[in-house]
């Protein structure tokens, strides 16, 4: 690990002294960017190391018909870079790098593409010509294709145009191989033409349509995209792999009444004889297929002029005005990318477009983003501070994207988290500097790094760079690992570089591979070359090696012997799975200040305090492991708040309820130290106080009813107090910070039962249910809900027809998720039936199929039945959430992941025996490992739970 070794010298002859260090001092992430330079051997810790590194069901329809020369001529320009095919296949996938790929005999320039929806029969008429630049002699030419007819095809070269003499279509790899009679030579420019017929689909991929109501309650339809990762080929006939990067020329026939929008700005707008237009768009940058988009419908839009080119955030009639706030927040976003990363935006335009059917959160097509509509427009009299955030979070997301992942793209998709973590961790960079106020870099310890270090934890992880070969598995890696583990290492190489130093390595990045395609190690490659540090040695293990050390700490006066071993949440990892040696970024808290070049790559270590009175750790967090420290330790750290950041004291709090969950610490010593926190004043240390509560109570959540109730009486008395302190009224002085601590005291103390906030709940849901429709709150709307369904007459009969009236009827689309997220909160069992009975009636569309569902899990009744519910219906959600889409693995792990036993297991196990597992495999496999882990917890600390609980008086012993 040469970088380790000039920043911080290991040798084998001396432990680490902290006398002769001068570069130590006071340092918070939050508040200022590091000083970008390196330290030098003399100021930095040394490690003693005492061991040396080990080596470390698609349909396809198609029709071939003859085609007829054509005269048409295309521009065409310089061809795509391609970095994955070597030679030329006999069939029409070549096999490289254990990659199903289209053969690399021909690489496209340049789209001219034509399209003309028909919302009557939802079918659409397309024409491609596609300039190919022919590099080695073929009589064939590949395409990715599905669910389209092929009306003509043709090939242009030399001035003759030739027909195929023979089409073969292979439906598992996506593909359709053109024979032609005659060899193209090498070297040729040719003009491959298709003509075709498409489907608008329902299933939110490639060119599909979306419905909406419109002010008279009548039902209207857009036609909109969604090409990631590999639906283009379902809209047209394309090279759909992220390396074939070529230029587009898009052209959309559409009624004359209509919008219609592409990445590009318009070119010419022509009216037709028919009572339709037909619009160009000017040619795009060279880009990859899966940024292409389109989009069709009675939009209306809000423009902001503060950025050098026109912002435009468009919607359905009636709700434009709602994307003001977007608006503004892209302009000064756009403007503040161009100044970090010293390249200018590249687009003549920013269009953003709030869809009513969307699979995902936002989609960062160059120059057209769309959005799940509660993801783009927000109402600042009827949203939540959450709500606030998390458009702001999408919305810098996204536009980050114009340049890690548009402007410079992943070769293939192993490389995702090149584009997904560069893009998270941004949107929480650029968050604190538009919004100090939000602390945002607290929140980020429970919330990126907690969601990464949860999935890393279970054995069905994978590593960042993980192995893609076929089609069906690419969606499933867009997860945690891809986005916030992702974002996590580069958060920790930004604090180990410098702020400055990491950015400038990005810039270098861009400069250099603009418009082209990178892997892995060429970002590495630029940070090595700003920062002068081996950064790819020391980040290689954390990209392509799956999972994370536990780092456990024996203390022996004032010298401290380390060890690392992998971390696992289900507690039983095997010799060959406890390989790895990560590079460990240890982060040393003192008295002094915080030591941040001090690293170690070996199995075991030893450093020497010149105080051993107080040490910590990953300060703030920054490291990607857990320290298991020991308890006595562990206590005094509980008690040491004032040397502790608030990123140390929550992520203290993640460790010890990662460590009792895996069984390296009990239970009742998580228990004890929040217990030991309920004078806390942060409101992101109670928002993990919060998170390990729900934790305890998910694993123990078929245990006997009066350990349930004991863990609530539990939660009331930790939150009770501090919810009493500040009040739940929320007042115009209130800072952000505070408002987000009423709210989540507020619903955790109700949550426990408060007899005082279980009544003031009531009152306002009266309120709102005889017409007050402000009489809630938007901060604390999610919590009185709850709150009622459990306490209301009839275990929530009445109140969950009075959320239920308004998810239908809410004035915004913020307002009608949260009521349809809480309706599976209810115990209730016709409650439970009826929030089933919605997911496939009609009532809810099926991109918010998981937020019913969701809420069901929150108890064991819900749990049981939805797993019932999802075996009577698999076929239907099966088709209604085809496996090659992105959503049908989110549900199956909902469905199935709140179990706690190991006879849960097996009768899952034994559902989907028999059943293609293609496309959700690896959220089965994470799901199961979550349930295992939680099962194992339970048996291992049930008598520690349970003893603790008697002790302290929340429960009867006699009842358990």
């Amino acid at each position: 690990m040469r970088a380790f070794l000039r920043a911080a010298p290991i040798t084998r002859s001396s432990h680490l002294h902290f006398r002769s260090i001068s570069r130590l001092r006071n340092y918070s992430f939050i508040a200022r960017h590091r000083s970008s330079a390196t330290p030098t051997a003399t100021s930095t810790p040394t490690a003693t190391s005492t061991a040396t590194p080990s080596p470390s069901p698609l349909q396809g329809r198609y029709r071939l018909a003859a085609s007829s020369p054509t005269s048409r001529q295309f521009v065409r320009r310089c061809s795509a870079h391609r970095m994955c095919h070597p030679k030329e296949a006999s069939g029409s996938v070549d096999i490289t790098r254990g990659r199903e790929v289209l053969p690399g005999n021909v690489k496209p320039t340049n789209y001219a593409v034509e399209l003309e929806p028909d919302f009557e029969t939802f079918k659409y008429d397309g024409t491609v010509a596609i300039d190919l630049e022919v590099v080695e002699a073929s009589t064939t030419v590949a395409v990715n294709i599905i669910d389209i007819d092929i009306k003509e095809v043709s090939v242009e070269y030399d001035g003759s145009s030739h027909s195929p003499t023979e089409s073969n279509h292979e439906e598992e790899t996506q593909t359709i191989t053109w024979t032609f009679e005659r060899t193209i030579p090498a070297g040729t420019r040719a003009i491959l033409t298709v003509k075709f017929q498409g489907s608008l689909n329902d299933n939110m991929a490639g060119f599909y349509r979306s419905s909406y109501k419109d002010g008279d309650g009548n039902t209207k339809y857009m036609a909109t995209t969604q090409m990631e990762p590999t639906d283009a080929r379902r809209a047209l006939p394309c090279f759909d792999q992220p390396d074939l990067k070529a230029t587009w020329d898009v052209t959309l026939i559409c009624d004359k009444n209509l919008t219609a929008l592409s990445n590009m700005d318009v070119k010419e707008e022509k009216e037709l004889d028919n009572g339709k237009k037909s619009v160009s768009f000017n040619r795009s940058p060279k880009m990859s297929t899966y940024l292409l988009a389109f989009i069709v419908g009675d939009l209306r839009f809000v423009e902001n002029n503060g950025f050098r080119v026109p912002i435009r955030v468009y919607a359905t009639p009636g709700s434009e005005h709602l994307g003001h706030f977007s608006a503004e927040l892209a302009a000064k976003t756009l403007e503040f990318y161009d100044k970090t990363f010293d390249y200018p935006y590249p687009l003549p335009k920013m269009d953003m477009v709030a869809i009513p059917d969307f699979s995902a959160g936002a989609m960062e097509n160059w120059g057209l983003v769309t959005y799940r509509v509660v993801d783009l427009l927000y109402d600042e009299k009827t949203a939540s501070l959450d709500r606030k955030q998390r458009i702001a979070e999408v919305v810098q997301h996204e536009l980050a994207h114009q340049w890690f992942g548009n402007l410079v793209t992943m070769d293939f998709w192993e490389g995702l988290w090149l584009n997904e973590g560069f893009a998270t961790w941004m949107s929480w960079y650029s968050g604190n500097k538009f919004y100090p106020q939000w602390k945002v870099w607290e929140s980020y310890v429970t919330d990126s790094y907690a969601g990464a270090l949860g999935l890393d934890g279970l054995r069905s992880s994978h590593p960042i760079e993980v192995p893609v070969k076929k089609v069906s598995e690419i969606n499933q890696i867009f997860d945690s690992i891809s986005y916030l583990k992702g974002s996590s290492i580069l958060r920790m190489i930004s604090v180990y570089l410098g702020e400055d130093v990491f950015l400038e390595g990005i810039r270098r990045y861009l400069k250099k591979h603009a418009y082209g395609n990178t892997q892995t190690g060429d970002l590495w490659a630029a940070l090595s070359d700003a920062s002068g540090k081996d950064v790819e040695s020391d980040m290689a293990t954390w990209t392509k090696k799956i999972g994370y050390p536990v780092i456990a700490v024996e203390e022996h006066g004032s010298e401290l012997h380390l060890t690392q071993n992998r971390y696992l949440r289900t507690a039983d990892v095997k010799p060959e799975e406890d390989e790895t040696l990560w590079p460990i970024f240890l982060g040393l808290r003192t008295k002094s200040g915080i030591a941040e070049s001090l690293t170690f790559n070996t199995r075991h270590t030893t450093i020497n305090l010149d105080d051993p009175e107080f040490y910590k750790l990953n300060a703030n967090h920054t490291g990607v492991y857990r320290t298991l420290y020991p308890p006595a330790r562990l206590a005094k750290l509980g008690q040491a708040a004032d040397l502790l950041s608030v990123e140390d004291r929550a992520g203290l709090l993640g460790d010890a309820g990662a460590l009792a969950t895996s069984g390296y610490q009990k239970t009742s010593g998580l228990l004890d130290l929040l217990v030991g926190l309920k004078n806390e004043k942060e409101y992101i240390v109670w928002s993990e106080i919060a998170s390990r509560i729900g934790s305890i109570k998910a694993a123990w959540l078929f245990e006997p009813k009066e350990i349930l109730k004991g863990f609530k009486k539990f939660q009331k008395d930790l939150f009770a107090p501090i919810t009493h302190e500040i009040g739940w009224d929320f007042k115009p002085e209130d800072s952000d910070i505070l408002q987000q601590l009423k709210a989540l005291a507020f619903g955790q103390a109700g949550y426990g039962g408060d007899e005082e906030v279980v009544a003031a709940a009531k009152k306002m849901f009266k309120k709102f249910a005889d017409g007050d429709v402000d009489a809630i709150n938007p901060n604390i709307r999610t919590a009185v809900y709850h709150i009622v369904l459990q306490h209301g007459d009839n275990d929530g009969e009445k109140e969950w027809d009075i959320i239920h009236n308004a998810y239908l009827n809410g004035r915004t689309s913020d307002e009608r998720n949260v009521a349809l997220r809480t309706l599976g909160r209810s115990e209730n069992a016709e409650n439970i039936q009826k929030t089933l009975n919605l997911c496939l009636n009609g009532e809810v569309k099926e991109q918010d199929i998981y937020q019913p569902i969701s809420g069901l899990r929150a108890h064991a009744a819900g749990t049981e039945a939805l797993w019932s519910w999802t075996q009577e219906n698999w076929d239907i959600l099966v088709k209604k959430l085809p496996p090659g889409l992105s959503m049908l693995g989110g549900v199956v792990g909902t469905c199935t992941g709140g179990f706690t036993s190991e006879e849960a297991i097996a009768d899952i196990e034994k559902f989907f025996g028999d059943k293609d597992q293609k496309g959700y495999d690896r959220s089965l496999a994470q799901s199961l490992d979550g349930i295992r882990a939680k099962a194992a917890w339970v048996k291992r600390d049930a008598d520690d739970v349970k003893a603790w609980l008697k002790a302290k008086g929340y429960t009867l012993a006699e009842k358990l």
